[in-house]
Parts: structure tokens; sequence; C-alpha cells
């Protein structure tokens, strides 16, 4: 197993594609830890992933609280004894509001999808220093390569947020062992956070991807798994494009 004897923490890992993280996780022998504010499918997610064999637990955590993450990755440490993996993948969608220029709408989509890829880095870095090294994957998006008229523009620059501040992270840990980079999904099933008439555009979009259709979570995963593994050992700073070849063109 590729990821045996190894502690992970995912967030937004109640849906999509924290989801199917969080399952290829377990079933490639991690202890998953499952953090999100949705409860109840996390709740449900973690009896899956334990009755098909898999180890794994369910945290609520807020990732734009500080207080949050500090209490959570001092759990972890203290009942396994440290952390291997974060998987900074919860996030709210470019079309969760229908206001493209709502002040309110910059600063909320810009909390989760940035702050909280900062908040967790730094809390789960700090711990990983400690042990010797470990591994962080940060989920950004294709749109933090490209601009568009798709969705708010808050999107777009925390997308592009993450993908610069992973480069500064692995640069700063990379003496200690840790390893930082970065994941940009194409067009995907629409999150849980999408508003769906809105997201009737993005048809257009995908018809421009050269493979001809929307990616699946697990092909996400897939990539997630390579880089959280030791099989990637000597790959930091780096973004791997899961998209289609849609930002190739």
């Amino acid at each position: 197993m590729r990821l045996e004897g190894k502690t992970a923490i995912i967030t937004g890992a109640s849906n999509g594609m924290g989801a199917s993280e969080a399952r290829l996780f377990a079933s490639e022998g991690a202890t998953v830890i499952a953090c999100d504010i949705d409860s109840s499918s996390g709740e449900s997610l973690v009896d899956e992933i334990c009755e098909a064999g898999g180890s794994a637990k369910y945290v609520h955590c807020d990732v734009t609280s500080e207080s949050d993450w500090i209490n959570m990755v001092e759990a972890v440490r203290a009942e396994h004894g440290g952390l291997d993996i974060l998987v900074n993948n919860a996030g709210i969608s470019s079309t969760s509001v229908s206001d493209n220029l709502d002040t309110e709408a910059w600063h909320r989509i810009m909390g989760i999808n940035s702050t909280g890829v900062f908040l967790g880095t730094k809390t789960a870095a700090e711990t990983m220093k400690e042990q010797g090294g470990g591994s962080i994957v940060n989920i950004s998006s294709i749109m933090g390569f490209v601009g568009g008229g798709y969705g708010h523009p808050a999107y777009h620059a925390s997308k592009g947020a993450v993908r610069i501040f992973t480069k500064a992270m692995a640069v700063k840990y990379g003496p200690f062992g840790i390893r930082v980079n970065s994941v940009h999904p194409g067009f995907m099933p629409p999150m849980v956070s999408s508003n769906h008439a809105v997201a009737g555009d993005r048809d257009r979009y995908i018809s421009q991807t050269p493979l001809r259709r929307t990616g699946k979570t697990s092909e996400v995963a897939y990539g997630v798994l390579f880089l959280s593994s030791d099989e990637a050992s000597f790959i930091t700073g780096t973004e791997l494009v899961i998209d289609g070849g849609y930002i190739a063109q």
C-alpha cells in the first residue's frame, strides 16, 4: 500500500474531490482525518470507509479559523504521534454567488480558498518540522493560471494565490524535508457550493476542453495520492495540472 502507516488530514472531505481523496487514501493504508463543516456527510463518509476496512475519523473544522486548525493538528499529533500528509482541499465555487462583483463574496471566497490554505499549511508544517518531514498538497485550479468571465473573479485570485503560496512554502520548508505541491483541476462535476443556474454556462467551457468532457474526482484523487506518497519524494514546489488539456491551448 502506498500510504501504509501514514496519517493524513484532508479538508473539505465530506463531498466531491475531498471524499474521493479520503476513500483512496484509506484504501492505500492511510489513517484519514476527514475535516469539514458538513458533519452529516462527513460522518457518513467515515462510516463508509471504516465498513470497507479502512481507518478514518471525522473532525468538524472551519478552515478559516486558526484555533480550529491548532486544535485539530494538536489532537492528531496526540492521538497518532504525528502528521504525515495534509491535503488542503476545502474550497467554494466561483459561482457560489450571483453578483460577480460583490465585496462580501470576495472576502468569503478568499477566506476559504486562500486563507484556509495558509492557516492549514503553517499549522501542519510546524508539526511536520518536528518529525523530520511530510507532504502538503494544496488544491488550486486551472483558474489560478488563466482569467475569464466565468464566476466571481475572487475565485481566480484565490486559486492564483494558492499556486504561488505553494511555491513559497516549498522553498521555506524544503530544508526540513517537507514537500509542498499544488494540484490544478480543470472542469469537474459542480461543487456543492455552485449556483447551478450560473453554472449552466460551464458547458461552453467544457466543449473547449481538448478531451471534450469534465474530469472525474477520482482522476484528481490519484494525482493527489502520487504527490502525497513517497513516490514523489523529490518533487516539491511544482504544479500538477489535471484538466483534459484546457490550458494547453
